[in-house]
């Protein structure tokens, strides 16, 4: 083909006929961008402009101290609430008497409240009796890395003969608790536990009573505790991630004072079942 269209031009040079210059094609405007396209443009130019900011936190501000890359642990001993004494756990269900050292109080502070493979708890805060006074240890993860190391110290302080201890647990902290140690293929210290969830016995006994059994409430009703600038549950989890996003370390001690004192008043509301000398029984 080119052969050909060299031998056609020469022929016309040779007739004298000069081929027509191209016509210019005229440029055509560009449309005009939608302004909220030309917003997320300028965003993300802006944004790779700009280098990536590197998060360093103090681990003097987070709370408790640390035990493992990306893992804190807070620990602390009260008086109250009182050791119960040894009980027959009817009240729950559960066949079995039951003395005060196989107790095992725990408390989850989740990245979502809907449960699922997505949601993995970033807090867990276990409870017991020990050398006479509540122990509280909470485990705080401060990266997604520390999650392994944080439940293999929880699986550490349980034993075959512990008795769990919760309030709604077995269908949320449980559940969750188990699927994280599946995901991370580790076996599940919590299968075949004898699990007392407070949550049951309460409704059973006051669910005509009261507005609701929420554990605020049975707290207020039972134990006349009243929580004065306690962070909801449901927002535990915009704290962690605002800290992970390069966020303040502060909402992370709100979210531990609002675990810790739910082991407290799950002792308590144990301890109020444990001696009173009408509670309810199993039918």
């Amino acid at each position: 083909m080119s052969a050909l269209a060299d031998k056609l031009r020469g022929l016309r040079r040779q007739a004298g006929v000069t081929p027509p210059a191209p016509t210019p094609v005229p440029a055509q405007p560009r449309p005009a961008l939608p302004d909220n396209i030309r917003q997320l443009l300028g965003i993300r130019q802006r944004a790779q402009g700009k280098p990536r900011r590197s998060v360093v936190t103090d681990p003097a501000s987070l709370p408790g101290e640390t035990i493992a890359p990306g893992l804190q642990l807070c620990e602390t001993r009260s008086a109250w609430p009182p050791t119960p004494p040894t009980f027959h756990a009817g009240f729950a269900r559960v066949d079995d008497v039951i003395a005060p050292e196989r107790l095992f109080l725990f408390d989850t502070e989740t990245t979502g409240l809907a449960g699922g493979t997505g949601t993995r708890a970033f807090m867990i805060g276990v409870g017991d009796w020990h050398e006479g006074a509540f122990r509280e240890r909470q485990l705080l993860i401060t990266t997604l890395a520390g999650e392994a190391a944080m439940l293999d110290c929880f699986a550490s302080w349980l034993h075959p003969d512990a008795v769990l201890v919760s309030y709604n647990g077995k269908s949320y902290d449980t559940p969750l608790l188990k699927t994280r140690f599946r995901l991370l293929q580790r076996a599940c210290p919590l299968e075949g536990l004898a699990h007392i969830d407070l949550l049951h016995p309460v409704r059973r006994r006051w669910r005509a009573a009261w507005e609701n059994c929420r554990l605020a409430t049975a707290e207020r009703q039972l134990l006349q505790v009243v929580r004065e600038d306690d962070l909801p549950g449901s927002e535990a989890p915009a704290a962690w991630l605002g800290f992970l996003r390069g966020g303040s370390a502060g909402p992370l001690h709100r979210v531990a004072r609002h675990n810790s004192q739910d082991l407290r008043s799950l002792g308590g509301i144990l301890h109020h079942f444990a001696v009173e000398d009408d509670a309810p029984t199993a039918v």
